[in-house]
């Protein structure tokens, strides 16, 4: 390959694949702080024009990360589906991107296509699309996962309830719980983020929130986002666990600074999978990323924050989740500095995870110390409901008062269902309707149902 061009009387070289997309990369503070990006908007203009003419199967022979150091490339490359690769394989990065743009790749075609992409395909062919481009290809790629609720259905907008306590106490929790469960929300999950790991807290929690889904009789599955080995010990104890939970990167270093490895992963799946607690589907696994994890944690081989994302997405792949999202503006400026870096990288995480057959979602949310506010976070939530995003995490009045950041709140899904015409899981909307949560209208009713009142009291 040459990994050189010419524009404007100018000539610009790069040193190898890892380097090219880096600097072909749309700016970011991440890069820059890695000392990764491109210098000048020209150079990564020569960047995106010389990766544009770089072949799909290149991508099969140059790793980023070496194969021999890294789990996560095994991965990849191991698990690579020739077959699905096909269609593609003669196509360059650039002729993909319009191949994907075209009519040609319907829904039907990109689900066959999935198995057969690599996570440096999908990432670099989305740094060379505009917003609505990244619009438009993830608005027809469906990937439909189940347990209690079916996720990821066209015309459908799910949302994770996050009822979070600064000291887990089970009144606050239950409070969220029911002020979510008014606005319709958690049809995706309700899951909490424990303000302490300790396993009897960890296994309260799972007990608060599956006495409520049981005097309710509705249909959610929860989650306590505790690390997997602390899931492990409570699965051993017989715990009601619905979802095994895991932060994951997509470096083995990076996963090894979360305390995880593959085997962790695999063997905290068979064990929910053989609880059975499933009654529309059997996805047991639920991830989270972030562009900036693998930096942070200074794993990241001098690849760019992007591609490193999407290589997260093989990791979930592999024990195939109910739902992952990227909590996009969580890390802080100095990974995605304002409103802007913070759109472009939830709308590229989420295609890039649906490309590669992962049921995506968003976390939109942002920093109190970024350049960002809660215009941005309605851009986002529209372009993202507009994308066919899967499902998105709402907190009470948009602060998370235990991560102390700021997220989407139960009314921003309401009125962007309202806006967008989406719906909830099905389940979930039929159980509301059957509780008087929705009115023949699909509106949320302004009185509280009795069977609410009864798990207030």
């Amino acid at each position: 390959m040459s990994w050189s061009t010419t524009l404007g009387g100018h000539s610009y070289s790069f040193a190898d694949l890892r380097d090219l997309l880096a600097k072909a990369t749309p700016l970011r503070s991440g890069d820059v702080l890695a000392g990764v990006a491109a210098e000048s908007a020209a150079e990564r203009v020569a960047a995106q024009t010389v990766l544009a003419d770089v072949p799909l199967a290149h991508f099969l022979d140059e790793a980023v990360v070496p194969y021999e150091d890294d789990d996560v490339t095994r991965l990849i490359i191991d698990s690579h589906d020739a077959e699905a690769f096909a269609p593609v394989r003669s196509l360059t990065v650039g002729g993909f991107r319009d191949w994907l743009l075209s009519w040609e790749a319907d829904t039907a075609a990109l689900t066959a296509l999935a198995p057969g992409l690599t996570p440096e395909m999908v990432a670099a062919t989305s740094k060379l699309m505009r917003v609505g481009d990244l619009v438009a290809v993830a608005r027809k790629t469906r990937v439909v996962t189940g347990l209690r609720t079916t996720i990821g259905l066209e015309g459908r907008l799910a949302t994770r309830l996050q009822p979070n306590h600064p000291t887990d106490d089970a009144v606050g929790i239950t409070a969220s719980l029911v002020d979510g469960l008014l606005h319709g929300a958690g049809d995706a999950v309700v899951g909490i983020n424990p303000a302490t790991d300790r396993p009897s807290t960890v296994l309260a929690l799972l007990e608060l929130v599956d006495d409520a889904r049981r005097r309710l009789d509705a249909p959610i599955q929860s989650c306590v986002l505790t690390h997997v080995t602390t899931t492990l010990e409570l699965l051993e104890q017989g715990a009601p666990v619905d979802l095994v939970f895991q932060s994951v990167a997509g470096t083995q270093a990076a996963n090894r600074g979360f305390g995880v490895t593959l085997d962790q992963l695999r063997e905290a799946r068979e064990g929910a999978l053989a609880l059975g607690r499933g009654t529309v589907g059997s996805n047991v696994t639920y991830f989270e990323t972030g562009q900036g994890s693998a930096l942070s944690a200074d794993a990241h081989h001098g690849v760019d924050e992007q591609t490193l994302e999407a290589r997260a997405y093989a990791v979930c792949r592999a024990f195939d989740p109910l739902l992952v999202n990227t909590v996009v503006g969580f890390i802080g400026p100095e990974y995605l500095y304002d409103g802007k870096q913070i759109l472009r990288a939830g709308l590229e995480d989420h295609l890039c995870g649906k490309l590669l057959g992962v049921p995506m979602g968003v976390d939109v949310c942002y920093t109190n110390h970024a350049e960002a506010d809660a215009d941005d976070t309605d851009t986002l939530l529209l372009t993202l409901g507009a994308a066919g995003c899967g499902f998105v995490i709402t907190v009470p009045g948009g602060d998370d008062i235990m991560l102390n950041y700021q997220s989407l709140s139960f009314q921003d899904v309401l009125q962007v269902r309202q806006t967008l015409g989406l719906r909830p899981a099905p389940e979930f909307e039929a159980w509301l309707a059957s509780v008087g949560l929705l009115d023949d209208r699909g509106r949320v009713p302004q009185l509280v149902p009795e069977p609410i009142r009864a798990l207030m009291a």
